[in-house]
């Protein structure tokens, strides 16, 4: 009896029939379809309707100009503090027993279970005119909410949990073998963190920043909140596109939106060659034979 097909099956993990998976195949490419592609097609049709000339001109305005730099800005602030951030953070979670450490856990997904609405909200709170520093800071001339400041540490509140989120299980996983290995062998920690964790955790540091830069430039409720919406001073990107919807300018809209999807998937393509050389860096690992146990010195 030829028993191949339900072999098959075993390896795949199911033994469920063929139109089983074929449906969840197709459900799932529906729903990619419907709620993926076909918006993300209506933006560059929508962005195209009256021709390239009127798509590129969106760009020549002043005020894009200042969203798209004020994006760039923002984006090249949060990221790299985010950076030493995540780093520290997953650092201390998974090399260290301390007390509160669950606490800490607890306070780096915060931003995933708070509205970033409410994140704005928080920061008009503490440092608006009417907010607890509001007083001292109109005394200093120093400007917070409504400005750049405002809107650069709204960001880092609604992105810093995304470089820590994706360190804290890799290092987990690794342990702390190879750092308690290089300390007795005379290793600095600064050297520790160079020349043992950092190349460990290099390709989970890329993916986490890439996925926290696209956060930080499209980030829309919480900079909406704390920016004031002042054309040419505070307006990033996805604010620049809403003023351009509601003012009935749905090519300028859509073509700006379009440089945002861009963008998206230009970072979808990065984040993949990142998955992909990391795979087959963790294939080549798996296919070098086991090293030599040491010899005992008699």
């Amino acid at each position: 009896m030829n028993h191949t097909p339900t072999v098959r099956r075993a390896q795949a993990g199911t033994t469920e029939p063929a139109w089983v998976k074929w449906t969840l195949i197709g459900i799932a490419l529906a729903f990619v379809f419907l709620f993926l592609i076909l918006p993300l097609a209506a933006v560059f049709t929508e962005a195209l309707r009256k021709g390239s000339a009127a798509f590129f001109e969106a760009f020549l305005e002043p005020d894009a100009w200042s969203a798209i730099r004020l994006t760039l800005i923002t984006a090249a602030i949060a990221v790299p503090l985010n950076l030493v951030f995540g780093v520290a953070a997953a650092w201390a979670i998974a090399k260290y027993e301390f007390r509160g450490k669950a606490f800490l856990t607890t306070l780096v997904d915060l931003p995933f279970s708070v509205s970033p609405v409410v994140a704005g909200l928080i920061y008009v709170l503490i440092f608006g005119a009417q907010g607890w520093f509001g007083p001292w800071l109109q005394a200093h001339d120093i400007k917070v909410i409504f400005a750049v400041p405002g809107i650069v540490l709204a960001t880092i509140f609604v992105t810093f949990p995304f470089i820590a989120r994706e360190l804290i299980p890799l290092m987990q996983a690794q342990g702390t073998e190879e750092e308690q290995a290089a300390q007795v062998l005379g290793a600095s920690g600064w050297q520790t963190f160079w020349y043992v964790t950092l190349p460990n955790i290099k390709w989970g540091l890329i993916y986490g920043v890439i996925l926290c830069n696209a956060r930080a430039m499209g980030e829309f409720g919480a900079v909406s909140v704390v920016s004031g919406h002042i054309r040419g001073q505070t307006n990033t990107m996805p604010l620049h596109v809403e003023i351009l919807y509601n003012e009935y300018q749905s090519v300028a809209a859509f073509a700006v939106a379009s440089l945002l999807a861009l963008l998206a998937l230009v970072t979808l393509v990065i984040k993949s060659f990142v998955e992909w050389q990391f795979e087959r860096q963790e294939k080549a690992a798996a296919a070098l034979p086991p090293e030599p146990a040491p010899a005992l010195l008699v």
